[in-house]
């Protein structure tokens, strides 16, 4: 394999200087801070009897190596990204990476920042192992769920010049029900992804076979262990674990580092193959079966002198037969109408967008993505910032049920053509404060608070929205002069701030999950009278309730004794007046 490796890098070399740097850096393993201990695996060096370390088995690989030259170098080694694998360039045909595929990669990288976010996985870490194990899935070689469209596998593990890995799936994977063989476009062996699989698409199946599935289940395999992959030396732990080889590390990294320059999308089906393998072989992986490692070979035009550098060749692009989406010339707003709810609630209407080709006709079976865009905390089903749905008969893709989040404001759903750059369709929408229409008194008894008391009952009201409870909805309680003067009232029953003083408003007050409202405890100061508290909320719901405060009666006995406030405490009585009228009098 170093043989075949010198030829691809006198192949890409432009200069002498250039190849020494590729050569330095597929031998990283004697640079300071690598692994003291040597852990590269050479493919066909020998069947081995144990298992091994590594989600793919230790299968092999692609060996394809990035361009060498580089327009845009990497800029020099620091301490904190130290120089490792070939210098790359922004190749027009190597940097394309199939829609669907580096879809897959961004939403992986996307849900670990959430699930993980001290991992800190790129998704070029996810792009360059792709490229390794199965030249992206043979150049994009899946559907629009992301499903391989041929089964990806690489060589039987028998021990025949690989390790020895009996079945452990039932041939459910891969098809082999007496050996184990490496499964899909991230190369996974059954028994790993046992454990390591994921559901990445939302379908409610882990499949090694979609790319999705495979790319989520990828990305939490290297998150494991609390893992950093922004520092050095655990993202080379992390890619040794998924497959114990130096030159598999160097490789990886110099595709790492390629991707990290730019990239772009290509059309499904249209990535560029590779053809060198770690097991010797030329198969480019195209074939029905084959994968990394698998037995589907390409064969050779000419046997090229060993000695001689290989001839400069154009890169080429598989020719593929149009898919629905190259005909898709723009998205139209297939009739949503304006998107409103309430925090916390389910938008009443879902977006739908129609796929049409220049001249207005509908084109079925084409993957658009739902993204929520803005400073909002709304999502669609699901929990999901982005949703990927296919077009029906009819060219319409309907989003997933949008849910509102607790912060208010406009944001926007932008849909647009997987796999394509075509004009897209942007969607408004608001998220308006939790309301009530409706209070209502819950302690109705009547009583009479005496000059200098404070009242025995804690006001307390319910909010309804459209006969529903409304919960978590804003409130404001005053005491207010009459009920044509609604400013505050300075004189009467009174609320105490945390520092014991008189406050006739209150404001941040809000529901429970009940839709009750408790005020706290009233106080009477010595004025005697009728005495107003209007209590509003968000979307409009009023509720006035009539306070008496009037001196005890000399023929009842007192119905509690002196409060300990600066203030006497006695009796106390509201009543829920439904039209108030009288002011407060002195």
């Amino acid at each position: 394999m170093a043989a075949q490796f010198g030829r691809r890098l006198r192949k890409g070399a432009a200069t002498t200087a250039a190849a020494a740097l590729a050569v330095a850096a597929l031998s990283a393993s004697q640079a300071p801070g690598a692994p003291a201990k040597d852990t590269g695996r050479q493919a066909n060096a020998g069947a081995s009897t144990s298992a091994p370390d590594g989600a793919t088995g230790n299968s092999p690989y692609f060996t394809d190596l990035p361009p060498l030259n580089s327009p845009n170098p990497s800029p020099s080694p620091t301490a904190s990204a130290p120089s490792i694998g070939t210098a790359v360039s922004r190749g027009a045909a190597e940097a394309g990476i199939p829609a669907t595929v580096l879809d897959a990669y961004k939403k992986a990288e996307a849900e670990l920042r959430g699930s993980k976010p001290g991992c800190n996985l790129p998704w070029q870490l996810l792009a360059a192992i792709g490229k390794v194990e199965s030249g992206q899935a043979r150049g994009g070689d899946v559907d629009a769920e992301g499903n391989t469209l041929h089964r990806i596998l690489g060589p039987q593990l028998d021990g025949n010049g690989f390790a020895l890995i009996p079945d452990t799936d039932g041939g459910k994977y891969d098809g082999n029900s007496e050996y184990d063989q490496a499964v899909g476009p991230m190369q996974f062996i059954p028994s790993t992804w046992a454990w390591a699989g994921r559901d990445g698409n939302g379908d409610g199946v882990k499949d090694p076979n979609n790319v999705y599935d495979a790319a989520l289940a990828a990305g939490h395999y290297l998150c494991r262990n609390g893992w950093d992959l922004s520092v050095q030396a655990d993202m080379n732990s992390a890619i040794l674990s998924y497959n114990n080889s130096q030159d598999y590390l160097n490789l990886v990294l110099s595709w790492y580092e390629f991707y990290r320059k730019g990239t772009h999308s290509v059309p499904d089906g249209t990535g560029t193959l590779p053809s060198h393998r770690s097991d010797g072989s030329t198969g480019s992986g195209s074939g029905s079966g084959s994968g990394s490692g698998g037995s589907t070979t390409k064969p050779a035009q000419n046997t090229p002198d060993p000695t001689e550098p290989a001839p400069s060749t154009p890169s080429t692009t598989p020719t593929v037969p149009p898919t629905a989406t190259d005909s898709v010339d723009h998205l139209e707003n297939a009739g949503t109408a304006t998107l409103t709810a309430m925090a916390g609630d389910a938008f009443g209407k879902q977006i739908s967008t129609r796929a049409e080709t220049k001249v207005g006709r509908a084109v079925a079976k084409v993957r658009v993505r739902f993204t929520i865009v803005g400073d909002t905390d709304a999502t669609f089903s699901g929990g999901e910032k982005s949703a990927a749905v296919v077009t029906d008969s009819k060219g319409v893709a309907v989003a997933p049920a949008l849910q509102a989040g607790e912060k208010t404001g406009d944001f926007t759903v932008h849909a647009g053509v997987i796999g394509r750059t075509v004009k897209g369709v942007d969607y408004d929408a608001t998220v308006t404060a939790r309301a009530a229409d409706t209070l209502a008194l819950v302690n109705t008894t009547a009583a009479t608070c005496t000059p200098g008391g404070e009242f025995a009952d804690q006001v307390q009201a319910k909010a309804t929205y459209q006969g529903a409870v409304a919960d978590k909805v804003a409130a404001t309680a005053t005491l207010i002069k009459s009920a044509d003067d609604t400013s505050e009232n300075d004189k009467g029953p009174y609320f105490k701030d945390a520092n014991g003083n008189a406050v006739r408003t209150l404001t941040d007050l809000q529901t429970d999950a009940d839709g009750l409202l408790t005020l706290p405890k009233l106080y009477a100061d010595d004025t005697t009278g009728t005495f107003l508290l209007r209590i509003t909320t968000t979307g409009g719901a009023t509720l006035t309730v009539e306070l008496t405060v009037a001196a005890a009666d000399p023929s009842s006995s007192p119905s509690s004794s002196p409060s300990p406030s600066p203030q006497p405490s006695a009796s106390a009585s509201a009543s829920a007046s439904a039209s108030p009228s009288a002011s407060a009098s002195s």
